[in-house]
């Protein structure tokens, strides 16, 4: 590879001086495994469902299809006459379930004395409940009454907090916000990007001498804000010792109590998993398990991500146990399989089987497009989601490529996630409120996480068949979970590995780093350029110049078709600088409405842990008018400024699930410490035909692909799964 850029030209537009950063958030544990900053700053880039608008826009109707179809979910959950055998809900016993695991952890008790009663087995595959056809999307919530935000802001000029946060707050507490804070001032922390410092603070000013660290309220909003902040870091649960230490670097006095208070008032779950053993066996003797001993671990997380990891297990053992459809003789599958090249093996996987998971790089999303085409031409309903607008128009050259039947809906089609899931995009639900299709295909499966995959697998109809698709090295979901990680350990169904690797020097070097190599490669087109910079400063000057000018001079591709990607949003050589200097040099204007003009390249935000990719088009009374994916979408004004950021340079969480032509990844020398293996991988994985890397960390480049795996994740789901691992006779 070089290491000089493709051109050197002469740029006179000044660097921005200082040093380099990325953004990290605070909490139980490092925002992301990224190290960019989406999984904890998402206040940056998103904005909450109760934004109000005076229309009904995209990002609204999906919202609220999500909560009608989430709502749904724990209906039929709380149908369910079956306990849940690893955790349940605690209230008047919370205190007895904590007292057992202080004897478990001092080891005054063992673990068989203390939790006596065995777990009920789960049901492998329930009797799937009929689905009510869901109603059609609500209008736009309506913006919080202006005399409960008035009420609210004569509270929080009282207590000292910024009156920008009335809005926020009234549309969090609803009708009596005004009074709810002041009778619990701790509950500040429900605000997103409140600290607990800043709601003692609030708190002291309002109660005077009655505020104490001890108060039974801060007790417990902390260990709700501490649980909010570790499902931002990517967990679904957190285990007791890990909450009760945060509890005590926080000042929480009594750690266990507050934990108490929180299980009791029904804020938080607690849940008693047994653990196996290293070493032993995969099948138990039922008689002899009575008698032995066996480490348990008990969890704690909020009700919504539990709930999302048992319905997700449900939905998963729904569709592995129920026998598929009637919708194509052995013999068809098989002379599809035959034909299908590389993809034989899949098909065949397919063809009788419910839940199937494939992996590969770029090149491997063949396999699921000629997969599609071979349903399709059984006389299936067959579709694929992706992640991002940009993967699914990717993917849609893909299926109607050469080869493809040509006529208008002869192919299988392909949509996004969101667009599936609010019913915008897709084949629709049928009369049950089910997905009306047979095999559904999600790509950039990794990207999945346990809310979203609960809602895509409740809504398949019986009988029908999932694929998750996806490469396991890039970066885990924004939100919280590691689905595809999970479900890859827990070994429940087919796992088809693809043999298609991607082709070229990028292919090479990105194979290599999957396998924790950092290899040279030998460019002779220029595929892959190595840009050594001193300091941050450098680092955005060298970038305008590659995006601006090298690049499009010696490779061809334009500055639109360049992308840059950074580890974080802050510093000097973050998103905010980098953006900033490229608008300068490539649309420069006065930021007309909000700090943006027509031309502006932009990261839209539509909901929490999701990005598009989009152009600025004009603006006007009704707000921002944005070209996304050929889709027209219209940010109201109140919403830009937290959903809307210039993108010419975003992070590697942003970029997942999309490519571009030419990557340009910048690495300041502060980013070292925000570097690991699936974030090289993703950011370097992003381009197809040209990467520069703007490179200022030295030799901590190498140590993260060949020494930093990615931060682990605490989820339920592996436990959950246990039950669905096929027994061995």
């Amino acid at each position: 590879m070089s290491t000089e850029p493709p051109e050197t030209t002469e740029d006179t537009e000044p660097g921005t001086p200082g040093a380099g950063g990325t953004e990290a958030g605070e909490g139980v544990v490092p925002v992301s495994e990224s190290g960019d900053g989406d999984g904890g700053t998402a206040s940056e880039t998103t904005t909450a469902e109760g934004d109000s608008a005076a229309q009904l826009s995209e990002a609204e109707a999906e919202l609220a299809a999500q909560r009608l179809e989430r709502e749904r979910i724990e209906r039929r959950k709380a149908e369910k006459q079956a306990p849940v055998e690893s955790g349940a809900k605690l209230s008047g016993t919370a205190a007895d379930l904590l007292a057992a695991v202080r004897a478990v952890e001092s080891g005054a008790k063992p673990p068989a004395t203390v939790f006596r009663e065995p777990e009920p087995p789960r049901r492998p595959a329930p009797e799937p409940a009929r689905r009510p056809q869901p109603a059609a999307p609500p209008g736009a919530p309506t913006a919080p009454a202006s005399e409960t935000v008035e009420s609210v802001r004569q509270v929080l000029t009282e207590g000292g907090a910024p009156e920008a946060l009335a809005a926020q707050v009234a549309e969090a507490f609803g009708e009596g916000a005004a009074d709810q804070l002041r009778a619990d001032p701790w509950q500040l922390l429900r605000v997103g990007g409140v600290r607990p410092e800043q709601a003692d603070g609030f708190a002291r000013a309002l109660l005077g001498a009655e505020c104490g660290p001890d108060d039974e309220r801060r007790g417990r909003a902390v260990t709700v804000w501490l649980l909010e902040q570790a499902a931002l870091a990517g967990h679904t649960a957190l285990e007791m010792p890990a909450l009760t230490a945060a509890l005590g670097r926080h000042a929480v006095p009594d750690a266990d109590t507050a934990v108490q208070n929180t299980l009791a008032e029904g804020e938080a779950l607690a849940f008693q998993d047994a653990l196996d053993e290293p070493g032993a066996p995969a099948v138990r003797d039922e008689e002899a398990e009575e008698d032995e001993e066996r480490p348990v671990r008990v969890l704690v997380g909020l009700e919504r991500y539990a709930l999302a990891e048992e319905s997700l297990a449900d939905g998963l053992g729904r569709l592995i146990n129920s026998a598929p459809k009637q919708d194509g003789s052995a013999e068809e599958w098989e002379r599809a399989a035959a034909g299908a090249g590389s993809a034989t093996d899949l098909i065949r996987a397919v063809a009788t089987h419910g839940l199937v998971l494939h992996t590969g790089g770029e090149a491997s999303r063949a396999e699921p497009a000629e997969l599609l085409r071979g349903a399709h031409a059984l006389g299936l309903r067959a579709w694929a989601a992706t992640h991002v607008p940009l993967g699914r128009e990717r993917f849609s050259a893909l299926l109607s490529g050469p080869g493809s039947p040509a006529e208008p809906g002869s192919v299988p089609g392909a949509a996004t996630v969101a667009g599936l899931l609010s019913g915008a995009e897709g084949p629709g639900r049928d009369a049950d409120g089910a997905f009306d299709l047979d095999l559904l295909v999600v790509l950039d499966a990794p990207q999945l996480d346990v809310e979203t995959a609960a809602l895509l697998t409740e809504s398949l109809p019986d009988g029908a068949r999932l694929v998750l698709a996806g490469d396991p090295g890039v970066l885990w979901s924004a939100g919280p979970g590691r689905v595809f990680a999970d479900l890859l350990a827990a070994r429940i169904c087919p796992q088809i590995a693809s043999r298609r690797p991607d082709p070229g020097p990028l292919g090479e070097l990105v194979s290599g780093i999957g396998i924790g190599e950092l290899n040279q490669v030998e460019a002779p087109g220029k595929e892959v350029v190595i840009v050594p910079v001193r300091d941050a400063g450098e680092a955005v000057h060298r970038t305008v110049q590659l995006v601006a000018d090298s690049v499009p001079r010696a490779i061809g591709i334009p500055a639109e078709q360049t992308q840059v990607i950074t580890p974080g949003h802050g510093g000097a050589a973050g998103t905010r600088a980098l953006n900033a200097a490229l608008k300068e040099r490539l649309n420069p204007g006065p930021g007309r409405f909000g700090g943006f003009d027509p031309g502006d390249r932009v990261a839209y935000s539509p909901a929490p842990g999701r990005t598009v990719p989009g152009q600025v088009v004009k603006a006007d009374a009704e707000g921002l008018h944005l070209s996304c994916a050929g889709e027209a979408v219209v940010v109201p004004k109140e919403r830009v400024e937290q959903s809307v950021r210039h993108g010419w340079a975003v992070t590697a969480h942003q970029a997942a699930g999309a490519r571009w032509p030419a990557v340009v990844v910048v690495l300041p020398g502060d980013a070292a410490q925000a570097l690991n293996r699936p974030w090289v991988y993703t950011a370097f994985s992003r381009a197809d035909r040209h990467l520069s890397v703007v490179h200022g960390v030295d030799q901590a480049l190498s140590r993260a692909v060949t020494e930093i795996p990615a931060k682990p994740r605490t989820t339920r789901l592996p436990v959950l799964l246990g039950p669905l691992v096929p027994s061995v006779d």
